[in-house]
């Protein structure tokens, strides 16, 4: 069976201390929850500590974005290379709430993800349709035109060297999550798009389920057999919430 997979992307929040309690509490947790993986994605300010503390355990951490260029007159942007020389194994491309307050487009999207594994990070690439897109019946449009975005780009070589997440927009902090079904459904016909192109690549390739996954439903979610683990948003501020989800990926790998 797959291992699967929980990635902490706590966003804009921390700070030293917060986060000093938050890994330190997480590592006396996951050393006795071997059959599963776990990522922290923490801010950029932030990655020497997560560094200092993480370094030679089983948890990686990674990005929450990062330009699609390696240096240059890019004020206010990160370089991939900067998070690979803080011990960035992975990195978030492709957010909703970049793509929408950071006007990331497709092509932009798709861009860093060929960057992020030119330099050799994981790049978790996300995608998922708003809600009035979601009513209007467009999901499997708009996660399609997302995935091809980067297939058209990379290839399904490039593509097996990255992380899916389906992340509905309608549900990221929202307390509203897809229901296992749903989730089960869009990943299921994500995984059949992949396997059109290569099947081997189709069943190996990890796709996540993202969007207000709680200590209550990650049991379910993850008992789903296209949904490879999970990235975690808002539980991932509280630790216990977080740990939780953790046994439950655990359990079900």
């Amino acid at each position: 069976m797959k291992r699967k997979m929980v990635i902490a992307n706590r966003k804009m929040h921390g700070n030293i201390p917060d986060n000093k309690a938050f890994l330190e509490g997480l590592l006396d947790e996951v050393a006795e929850l071997p059959d599963a993986d776990y990522v922290v994605c923490m801010p950029h300010p932030y990655h020497f500590q997560v560094q200092a503390i993480l370094t030679g355990t089983r948890i990686s951490w990674g990005g929450q974005t990062m330009s699609r260029f390696e240096f240059g007159a890019h004020t206010g942007s990160t370089s991939p290379l900067m998070l690979l020389e803080f011990g960035c194994k992975y990195v978030i491309i492709g957010h909703s709430e970049r793509r929408l307050s950071g006007y990331e487009s497709d092509e932009a999207s798709g861009q860093r993800f060929e960057e992020a594994i030119k330099v050799g990070l994981i790049p978790i690439f996300c995608m998922g349709e708003t809600l009035k897109e979601f009513e209007a019946g467009m999901t499997v449009d708009v996660v399609i035109r997302q995935l091809n975005a980067v297939i058209n780009r990379v290839g399904k070589e490039g593509l097996a060297k990255g992380i899916i997440a389906y992340e509905p927009v309608w549900a990221i902090g929202t307390g509203k999550a897809a229901t296992p079904e749903h989730a089960q459904c869009i990943l299921s016909f994500l995984r059949g798009h992949i396997e059109l192109i290569d099947e081997a690549l189709a069943k190996n390739i990890t796709i996540l389920y993202g969007g207000s996954v709680n200590a209550k439903n990650a049991q379910k979610l993850f008992s789903m057999p296209d949904i490879d683990g999970g990235l975690i948003g808002g539980a991932s501020l509280n630790t216990q919430e977080f740990i939780a989800i953790c046994k439950a990926a655990n359990d079900a790998s």
